[in-house]
């Protein structure tokens, strides 16, 4: 029997998550715990309703069923994605466009984008179209595993049943709190750390009727998720203890579904709510490339109103899924061979067709404009040598290596300090050091300004590890008492919420680096931040007119009287900043400067160095 509340809640997770992603509410992200509290509930009720009624589970008929209601859908959505994507992205894309559908199809696309690094929730410029297709894949898992675990516990009676799902439920939920602190990118993706909030919609089936007849707590849940949507956001340590306060809302909610107010009665029954509720399913998997799709194709993030329009968009395509798609196939009468070959063989097209469209792609990018140019990507992109040496450190590091360059037997040291936008000028200053013949020891990593200011947490960056870093290295570089150190930083981080300005917060930070750097050499040289890209560079050049993507703004100089400055702005900016500079990309993403145009500026770099009196 169809609850009409839980389809409510339905049309409520979906478009919360939709919402999110068109950057309209910053914590809708919440959706997807929803969704899985009501996934553990009805399907364990399923479940147990069977067991009770005929002392087993058909195991074939489970799976048939939930192959009928979400693999035609599923598959629909990604072939269709992938014909546009294809279309619309420049060929140098495919080779993850190809990766990322592969994953998708092979249906554990939640443990290869944590392993590829994809952060659901602080999402880069061009993002994948499949990357949602995680959650899917989180709850197909459940679904293959459910099953077995809860006909295997039947056999010991309810209260074992019971101890099995809260045992299992409190363990992941410990994990879960546990790795979203040291590896929060897979705390996010895992099963093992969502398992929990499955696990809470699958308690509530143990729950006496008496124990819901509380009136408050409705609005308990309403207040829980209004409370989440409205105050979490990318900075959100997730899932974790955070994620208690969605999924313990979501089952108040669906505990006390009897008892609800009218208004909530009214809101959830009305025939919009019920509507969206049928398509939220489609509705899900749509909204995500209907919003990435457009905005890769012109290039830049979407205006507000063309976000409105792709969200009235995923409605339409969605309610169309869902009539010609999803309720055909999940009504219609199959033998269980059929069922079990189509899914064999839509699974081997889509991982087949993922290769295929991997293969298709080109690392060579010829732009477009009054002059032709033709780069290759795995040059362009390239990353100076500290990050494949091992050099640069990573998140949850807090020590750098011995990365000694140069002559290193040299009396003279310089030391390279500070972030990815430190790091950006190590091969310039690697050549120098060979040239000049002094010693060069590198300390950087990543997201880890050598500016002294607080940020809060962020997907896989801990503030306490960058702290500690920091520390590490201060204490090393008054040991060595290098000639000079040579910093640099990203200056568009968020601060930590503080009643200072942006700028005095910056100031304030750049202050405390001076002062622990004081007397531990007689150069403190500060080059201010490059000019930022608009844009993710290559992929622009490779997708439209070389013009289009010389939008990059310059970098204000900002820093405190007691360093000696180096403002790199002029080299890369005449009248404007162009992303070819002298036949060279002159950025190697939407952020860093590419080697070659580091390399290109060492000359610039030596004379500055010079006129700060570091060589005679």
């Amino acid at each position: 029997m169809r609850i009409t509340q839980i389809q409510g809640l339905r049309a409520l997770a979906a478009i919360l998550v939709t919402v999110f992603h068109a950057r309209l509410i910053p914590g809708g992200f919440i959706g997807v715990d929803i969704f899985y509290v009501i996934s553990g509930y009805l399907i364990t009720g399923l479940i147990l309703r069977e067991i009770e009624n005929t002392g087993t589970l058909n195991l074939k008929t489970f799976y048939q069923r939930r192959i009928k209601r979400l693999l035609p859908t599923s598959v629909f959505v990604l072939f269709v994605t992938a014909i546009f994507a294809w279309i619309l992205f420049p060929p140098i894309t495919r080779g993850s466009l190809g990766r990322d559908l592969f994953a998708a199809a092979a249906y554990i696309s939640n443990y290869l984008f944590a392993w590829w690094q994809n952060d659901y929730q602080n999402l880069n410029a061009t993002p994948s179209p499949f990357i949602h297709y995680w959650s899917l894949a989180v709850e197909e898992q459940f679904y293959l595993v459910w099953p077995l675990f809860i006909l295997f516990l039947a056999r010991y009676g309810k209260k074992v049943i019971f101890a099995g799902i809260a045992i299992t439920t409190l363990a992941s939920l410990l994990l879960s709190i546990y790795l979203t602190q040291v590896a929060p990118i897979w705390a996010f993706y895992s099963l093992p750390t969502r398992a929990w909030e499955l696990g809470f919609g699958a308690l509530l089936l143990f729950i006496p009727e008496t124990k819901k007849k509380i009136r408050i707590l409705p609005w308990l849940g309403f207040f829980g998720i209004a409370f989440s949507s409205l105050n979490f956001n990318e900075h959100t340590a997730f899932p974790g203890k955070n994620a208690l306060l969605p999924v313990l809302a979501t089952v108040a909610l669906i505990a006390s579904i009897k008892y609800w107010p009218p208004l909530f009665n009214d809101l959830s029954n009305a025939r919009l709510s019920q509507w969206l509720g049928a398509i939220s399913y489609p509705l899900y998997l749509w909204h995500w490339p209907t919003l990435v799709l457009p905005s890769s194709a012109l290039g830049r993030p979407l205006r507000f109103y063309e976000r409105f329009l792709c969200i009235l968009l995923t409605i339409i395509l969605a309610h169309l899924t869902s009539k010609f798609v999803e309720e055909p196939f999940r009504h219609k009468n199959l033998s269980t061979r059929t069922v079990y070959k189509g899914a064999a063989i839509t699974t081997a097209v889509s991982l087949v067709a993922g290769v295929v469209i991997a293969l298709s792609a080109s690392s060579i990018i010829t732009t477009r404009g009054d002059i032709s140019y033709q780069f290759d990507l795995v040059t362009v992109v390239q990353k100076p040598d500290v990050y494949s040496d091992g050099c640069h450190v990573n998140y949850g590091e807090t020590k750098s290596g011995h990365c000694t360059y140069g002559n290193k037997n040299s009396p003279k040291t310089i030391v390279l300090y500070g972030d990815s936008h430190a790091a950006q000028w190590f091969p310039t200053l690697e050549e120098l050091a060979n040239e000049r013949g002094f010693k060069l020891i590198s300390l950087t990593k990543s997201a880890c300004s050598a500016v002294d200011a607080k940020r809060p947490d962020q997907g896989a960056f801990k503030m306490a590890h960058c702290t500690k870093w920091r520390q590490n290295s201060i204490a090393r570089i008054a040991k060595i008492k290098p000639m000079a150190v040579i910093t640099s930083s990203f200056q568009y981080f968020t601060p930590a919420k503080s009643n200072v300005s942006r700028q005095q917060w910056w100031r304030d930070g750049q202050r405390k680096l001076l002062n622990d750097l004081k007397g531990s050499t007689d150069h403190l040289i500060y080059i201010s931040d490059t000019p930022r890209p608009l844009r993710d560079i290559p992929n622009c050049l490779a997708s439209r007119n070389s013009s289009v993507c010389d939008s990059t703004e310059r970098s204000r100089v900002s820093v405190i009287a007691g360093f000696e400055v180096i403002d790199p702005t002029p080299w890369l900016c005449s009248s404007y900043c162009p992303a070819i500079i002298d036949g060279i990309v002159a950025y190697r993403d939407a952020s860093h400067i590419s080697v070659k145009m580091s390399l290109r500026l060492l000359p610039k770099i030596e004379q500055a160095l010079i006129a700060k009196g570091l060589f005679a």
